[in-house]
């Protein structure tokens, strides 16, 4: 039934969806390499107004370990700099009048299980999202008039083909993202 497809596809769209905001949250859990993903949550006052870092400079990664910001306008550099100090990310910036650096240091064990754990963390809320889009689309498909119980029933067993599918991607990404964190 064309109704059955139509949830189908919102339930797959929807649990993409979740796979690809749980990518977007593991680019912002640093692994001990520098890259301008991760002052992407930083956001600086420019004239007024709080504004993301990309916006007012330029981001870059000279070596695996520097990241070197360069404000579009040096009357930005306190402010850029003041902005990630209070950011809580845990860098010391260095000012040298033109531009930010930031050294990122090594990871210790110790923070290295507390990413772990903010990984883990943000991949249950992937599979939490994925088994409200099964739980809605099977509540719809319930609600559904004139259509036979077994045709649902096959819909729901499409459902939870589609959950197992997105879930175990996200598994994937996390022994991918362990493996970047974990290894010294």
């Amino acid at each position: 039934m064309e109704e059955i497809e139509i949830y189908l596809d919102t339930a797959k769209e929807m649990m993409e969806g979740a796979v690809s905001h749980t990518i977007t949250e593991f680019s912002k859990i640093r692994a001990g390499k520098a890259m301008p993903s991760m002052l992407d949550g930083v956001e600086v006052e420019y004239y007024g107004t709080m504004t993301p870092l990309n916006q007012v400079a330029g981001v870059t990664t000279p070596d695996a370990r520097t990241l070197s910001v360069k404000p579009w306008e040096k009357t930005m550099l306190q402010e850029i700099e003041r902005a990630i100090i209070n950011s809580n990310l845990g860098f010391n910036p260095q000012n040298d009048g033109e531009q930010i650096r930031i050294n990122i240091p090594p990871l210790t064990e110790e923070r290295r299980l507390q990413l772990m754990k903010q990984v883990k963390a943000e991949a249950e809320k992937g599979k939490i999202s994925i088994r409200n889009a099964r739980k809605d689309t099977n509540d719809s498909l319930k609600k559904l008039d004139g259509v036979s119980e077994d045709l649902i029933k096959g819909a729901e067993d499409d459902v939870q083909k589609l959950t197992d599918t997105y879930t175990n991607k996200i598994d994937t990404l996390v022994e991918s993202k362990e493996k970047d964190i974990m290894t010294v």
